[in-house]
């Protein structure tokens, strides 16, 4: 590579400022490899690194004596969480594993550095594409199709994914480039997951096809993104107008497309959960239904019931 170019990786983090110091999560695979050596290179002495040792696989400790031996080379101080996420009835391991590895880096930085106020993930452009292309074959909407935020806050931390518009190619050919090596986790190659069969076979269709389909569907999620941000102001502005918890004859008043919009966002926002497309329109023909002082309303929705409490609404979560 020519000396005035410089590697997708480098270009990614150009443009990348996170508060100092920040902590990199750090599996020991390709993606976070590249991104705590790139970080470390570009903000030395400023870089924290969490592992999270999830204990689902055999490979598990190799993964965490890579990690450390790395971060010695690297001069970059380590933590290590165990975490064994059980999952929800309704919920799939993939998910309740990913809700405790979150709350376990948020848990390690606040614990081992109060002075973090910024944690950087590893997802890349090809996670970007396989996250669109599931919540294509599950029928989302806009918040799913926006797929993986760049940033975010969460726990009254600030979170980063630079290597979005990075391929992951492109980042083990720069750690190769490096001399530097990483661990491959076993349960990448099993197809029994969606997003594996994603990555081993329709991503390779995909690049003989369409070869710029990487940014193409990236800037399709952002478009949703935007548009997200819009209708979550709308329903913000109409949540305030129709109360918390929602009065049953303010939400009449609203088109039908403008109370689902509000319903889903009182009860993301306020109870963490969210209803299917069968029970959200079950809910809006209740509510419609909603003339007399004697109809009841009592559906499951998302992770709770959604009952009638005198002129208004109210959940109670299961």
């Amino acid at each position: 590579m020519a000396a005035h170019r410089a590697a997708p990786p480098e270009q990614a983090l150009a443009g990348f400022s996170p508060g100092l110091p920040f902590a990199v999560a750090f599996s020991g695979g390709a993606d976070s490899t590249a991104l705590l050596l790139a970080c470390s290179q570009r903000w030395p002495g400023q870089v924290r690194a969490v592992h999270i040792h999830h204990g689902l696989q055999a490979a598990a400790d190799g993964f965490e004596s890579h990690c450390r031996a790395l971060c010695v080379v690297l001069g970059v101080p380590l933590t290590v969480r165990r975490v064994q996420a059980g999952h929800a009835s309704g919920q799939s391991p993939e998910d309740a594993a990913r809700q405790a590895r979150y709350a376990a880096l948020a848990e390690a930085v606040k614990t081992e550095w109060p002075e973090v106020r910024d944690i950087v993930l590893a997802q890349h452009a090809d996670d970007q594409i396989e996250t669109l292309l599931i919540a294509l074959s599950r029928g989302a909407g806009l918040p799913g199709l926006a797929s993986m935020p760049a940033h975010w806050q969460r726990q009254g931390l600030a979170w980063h994914r630079p290597w979005l518009g990075v391929p992951g190619a492109s980042l083990r050919e720069w750690l190769q480039s490096q001399g530097q090596t990483w661990v491959e986790d076993p349960s990448n190659a099993d197809e029994k997951f969606t997003r594996n069969r994603i990555r081993a076979r329709v991503l390779p269709a995909l690049a003989e096809a369409l070869p710029a389909f990487r940014e193409t569907f990236a800037r399709s999620a952002a478009h949703a993104a935007q548009a997200q941000e819009v209708l979550n102001e709308v329903a913000a502005q109409d949540l305030a107008q129709v109360g918390v918890p929602p009065r049953i004859h303010a939400l009449q008043q609203l088109s039908r497309a403008r109370q689902a919009l509000v319903l889903r966002h009182w009860l993301r926002q306020l109870h963490a959960t969210t209803p299917s497309t069968a029970q959200l329109h079950e809910l809006l023909d209740q509510v419609a239904a909603c003339t007399t002082r004697g109809h009841r309303l009592h559906l499951k929705v998302g992770q709770g019931f959604v009952e009638r409490y005198g002129a208004g609404l109210s959940f109670l979560a299961c």
